[in-house]
This record gives structure tokens, sequence and C-alpha cells, in this order.
């Protein structure tokens, strides 16, 4: 059996280096930055990390070693995780092998099911007297839901343009709702200098939602038996996902597990809020914000991403891409995936279906290669 406790060992600021404890309220660094989760994999035996998972029920919690949490026999846990992964037959390019990593089963019906549900476990064992974000909508249903299973109080902001479902769910869990005109930055104002204390887990500003997500990566991983696609395509707001399985594929490797090169990731976004694609394509390290961002795909409705430098990185390291979509050929794709695969399809998942055809089209992505898309939520939730 691998060693008992967690690997994880400190926090670190992710532009400057500097360590912080690891069970100790964090949010931004002393930069401004985000704090990641260091881990000491010396000594780990990844052949037994590996077949202890394997005798483990499909969740995100089977991989609770190369977690941050202290007391996994205690943790809140609404099933988030063992998403399965979906060949297309009818809709992948010529020659190429698509898998969808269908999220839209977690809890509350989205990927945000796991970096919320890491943030508001570490919050309760840390000591929150609450928890906020600003969301376009996934987002706080997860914080609601995981808030209530805790016993947390939560509250969130929502620009006011959200579909109003979103607002009564999250009423439905106990959470306060404030609305704001405008996007998730004007939404964001709303929770500032309030003096109850409650702890902002929006996206990057804590250190444990891109812990959530990197179980994205291991689970890829393990399904594929531990080699990797050629293109991971994903839709790309505040980016955590694709900082979380770069970081997963790292800590695999170092524990000798992966088998093959490592999957070139491809960033979508919609042109009408496209801030990492036009800095990828200037060539930029960091992405300026994007001026009127006008869309109705909510989850990538985000101008401005704390951690777009670490998302630019990912791209260019792993010999990446990044696309901006038409939002209007998102409807007629949506459903096609209904009609031709059976798959209802959500905006953000019908947007990296589109990148997959255009970057198929122009020779990027070539017959004899595979590409695993993620279609992040369920169209219901909007």
């Amino acid at each position: 059996m691998p060693r008992e406790g967690r690997l994880a060992r400190e926090l670190v600021c992710s532009r400057t280096g500097v360590a912080a404890p690891l069970d100790e309220p964090a949010f931004l660094s002393p930069a401004g930055a985000p704090w990641l989760v260091s881990y000491d994999l010396a000594g780990a035996d990844g052949a037994r990390l590996a077949a202890a998972w394997r005798t483990r029920p499909w969740s995100m919690w089977r991989y609770r070693e190369l977690l941050p949490h202290r007391r996994h026999d205690d943790r809140v846990d609404l099933g988030e995780g063992g998403t399965p992964l979906v060949r297309l037959r009818r809709m992948a390019p010529a020659g190429v092998d698509v898998l969808l990593k269908e999220e839209g089963g977690n809890p509350t019906g989205s990927f945000k099911a796991r970096g919320l549900s890491l943030a508001v476990n570490r919050a309760r064992e840390l000591g929150a007297p609450g928890v906020q974000l600003a969301s376009a909508g996934n987002a706080a249903l997860a914080l609601a839901a995981y808030a209530a299973a805790a016993g947390l109080a939560a509250r969130v902001a929502l620009p006011e343009d959200t579909p109003p479902g979103i607002a009564e769910r999250c009423r439905l869990h106990g959470a306060e709702v404030l609305t704001a005109p405008g996007t998730l930055v004007e939404a964001g104002a709303l929770l500032a200098g309030r003096e109850d204390g409650f702890w902002t887990v929006s996206t990057m500003k804590e250190p444990y939602r891109v812990e959530g997500k990197k179980t994205m990566g291991l689970e890829l991983a393990e399904q594929l038996d531990w080699r990797l696609p050629d293109w991971i395509l994903y839709p790309t707001g505040g980016g955590t996902g694709i900082v979380g399985m770069r970081r997963a594929f790292d800590q695999l490797e170092e524990l000798g597990l992966l088998a093959g090169r490592r999957p070139r990731f491809v960033s979508v976004q919609v042109s009408g809020c496209a801030p990492i694609v036009r800095a990828f394509e200037r060539g930029d390290e960091t992405a300026a914000p994007w001026e009127e961002p006008r869309s109705r795909v909510w989850g990538l409705r985000v101008p401005k991403a704390i951690g777009d430098f670490l998302v630019l990185a990912a791209l260019r390291e792993s010999g990446g891409t990044a696309r901006a979509v038409d939002e209007a050929a998102i409807p007629a794709l949506t459903r096609r995936a209904a009609r031709e695969e059976g798959l209802a399809v959500g905006p953000e998942g019908a947007a990296c279906l589109l990148a997959l055809e255009e970057l198929a089209a122009a020779g990027v992505i070539e017959p004899g290669q595979s590409a695993v898309v993620f279609q992040t939520g369920h169209p219901a939730n909007y």
C-alpha cells in the first residue's frame, strides 16, 4: 500500500516560488498571484498508488493521496467525478479518434462540482464562517450545493442576465443571491468590502479549486490506461481545468505512471470574449482584459482570468493552440450532437466540438490522431 497520509506539503506562489503553510487560510499570494499546492512525491511508489486507486469507487476522491484535504473520512462528498468517456461515432472528423469527457453528469450538472467540492471542504476544515463567489451560473450552483452539504453559509453574485433558474436553485440550497448588471467583474464587486468574513472562493483566488479540477486529468489518464491523447480541447473561461490537468500530468509523470507523449492543449473561447486566444496569437505572456464582452455562452464570458499566465504557459509548453469560434454556429452544432450522437451538449462543450471541426479542416488536428473534448456542463442548467 502507498505510504500513509497526504503527499501535499505546502503552498507555493505561482509567480515567485515563495512558500506558505498548507493548513492556514490562503487566497492570493503577496505577489497577487494564485497559490498552488506543492507535493512531496519523492519516494512515493506510483505503481502501488495506481493499484490502490483501482480498488476504490469511481469518484474524484479515489485520488486522495494527490489531494490536499486533511480528513478524508469526514469529507463532504456528493458523488463528484467518475465521469465517462464517450466515443463520437458520426461527428468525429475523418480519421480522428474523438472521445467526449462528459462532465455534465456531475452533481449540480457541471465540472464545477470538482473544484467547488474541494474548495468548500478545505474552507470547512480551515474554519471559514461562510463562502462566496461571483459566477455566471455553474459555479454558483456548485458552491450553493456544497456549502449546504457542509453546513456553511453561502453567497453568490450573478450578472443580472444569468438565466433565472440559476438563482432559484441557489436560493433553494439556502444561498444568498446578489445580482449586478454587466459581467463577472461587476458581479464580483458586490462581494468586496463585506464585514462578515466570508471566504471568496472565486476561480484561482484560492488554492483548492484547481486541485479539484486536477482530478479530470488524473481520471482521464487512468481511463486511457495511462496513455494520453494527442489533443485535449477545453472550453476556457478562468482556465482552472487546463492549469489543473497540466499539474496532474506533471505529478503522474513524476510517479512514473504516464506512457507516451503529453497531449497538446487547445483553449477554446468565443469570438465575443476571447482574451486568452488574443494573447496566445500575439505571443503575450498575460491576457489583457476583453473590453465589452458579448456572449450568451455564460461559462466563456470571462473578460479577465487571474491565472491567464498559467493557461498561456500550459498551451505553449504543450505545443497546443487557442481557438475562438463563432457563437452563432453553436446552436446548430448542439442540435447535430443530439441527433447524430444522442448527446445533450452544453454551449461550452459545443464550442469545443466546433473548434475540433475547424482545427481538423485546417489540418492542425490530423487523421490518425486522437482527441478528448471536454463537455463541461449539462444544457439543462441554462
